[in-house]
């Protein structure tokens, strides 16, 4: 039990590792930009530049540092107690030992539940380590050993689960990680270049004029345009294919693995057409997109359905009212 314990607790310590290893690069950054570029490297000629420079900077920084604090730290919403088996109900389907009488148990449970989605057999989704009836877009992150309402993946660099509660600031963690990076490089460019082709000569007079000190800020320039480069290309691929997710309405367990309706899968279940998919996780008013604060539509127990194969893209969305009673007599 100790030994298993002792285990556990050193898993937890690494999974911050990579947290850490973000945290020391975003400070190295600040550190880099503010001190060794515009107080040490930007002559004064340009105080005018430079004061922009660090407006801008502490913006994107500002709001990069609060979403991926959001992200981190936002715990991810579990299932509620209507989908836990009464007590009576769980002892009897720990004693069944066949299966066909544990799903009868599970459907009589889950006759009242608004669930739309079965497993790939039609069965009820159940987790019998967190011992619920799974909501629908519901699955269970073996790293966080939990249920995740609407959850879309686990994810190592904020080690936390993202999920319907967090996934707003996920995104906006990489949409200003993108803006905090890109403007960085932007703006360094110019003394990147000037660095890579400073003039090593002593001699002051075969030097090209304006050119900046040979000093160590030279390296700290070089690094920090290498490392916003490489960090602008791997985030814009992933925020590009959030945001494919979101126009979708789906998440990335469902991008891999359509969800199971009654009628069969279906890739476009929870799709609502563009503008009604981005509302369901930025919600209705827009004034509030752009900050890291919770504004998502519903519960993250019950989603509206199209429960049609068509693409929402393509044809008029037709939203389901039906409930679970009308899909219990229809099958």
């Amino acid at each position: 039990m100790a030994p298993t314990h002792v285990l556990r607790c050193c898993q937890r310590g690494l999974a911050w590792i990579p947290v850490i290893f973000i945290a020391l690069v975003v400070c190295w950054s600040y550190y880099a930009y503010v001190v060794e570029l515009c107080i040490l490297t930007i002559p004064s000629i340009g105080e005018q530049s430079k004061f922009v420079y660090l407006v801008f900077f502490h913006l994107s920084f500002i709001m990069f540092v609060w979403s991926y604090w959001m992200t981190i730290f936002t715990r991810p919403a579990n299932p509620s107690k209507e989908f836990c088996l009464p007590k009576a109900e769980k002892e009897r389907y720990e004693k069944e030992e066949r299966p066909e009488s544990q799903q009868e148990i599970l459907w009589r449970a889950a006759s009242s539940l608004p669930l739309y989605t079965r497993t790939g057999a039609g069965a009820i989704r159940y987790c019998d380590r967190c011992q619920v009836i799974k909501p629908d877009r519901c699955h269970h992150c073996s790293a966080c050993d939990m249920c995740v309402l609407k959850m879309d993946h686990h994810c190592p660099w904020v080690n936390n689960c993202v999920g319907f509660s967090n996934y707003k600031f996920f995104i906006l963690f990489l949409a200003y990680s993108l803006m905090y990076c890109l403007f960085i490089a932007a703006t360094v460019l110019q003394y990147f270049i000037k660095f890579w082709t400073l003039c090593r000569r002593k001699s002051a007079e075969n030097c090209p004029k304006n050119e900046l000190p040979d000093t160590h800020a030279k390296f700290h320039v070089l690094f920090l345009f290498f490392v916003a480069a490489m960090f602008c290309i791997s985030i814009l691929s992933l925020f590009s294919y959030h945001l494919w997710l979101v126009g979708k309405n789906r998440s990335t367990i469902e991008a891999f693995r359509a969800p199971v309706f009654r009628t069969g899968s279906d890739k476009n279940g929870f799709s609502l057409g563009f503008n009604k998919n981005i509302a369901q996780v930025f919600g209705d008013q827009k004034k509030y997109w752009l900050l890291p604060i919770f504004t998502s539509q519903g519960d993250g127990l019950t989603f509206p359905t199209r429960l049609v194969n068509a693409d929402p893209e393509q044809a008029t969305v037709t939203l389901s009212s039906w409930t679970y009673q009308n899909l219990m007599t229809k099958i």
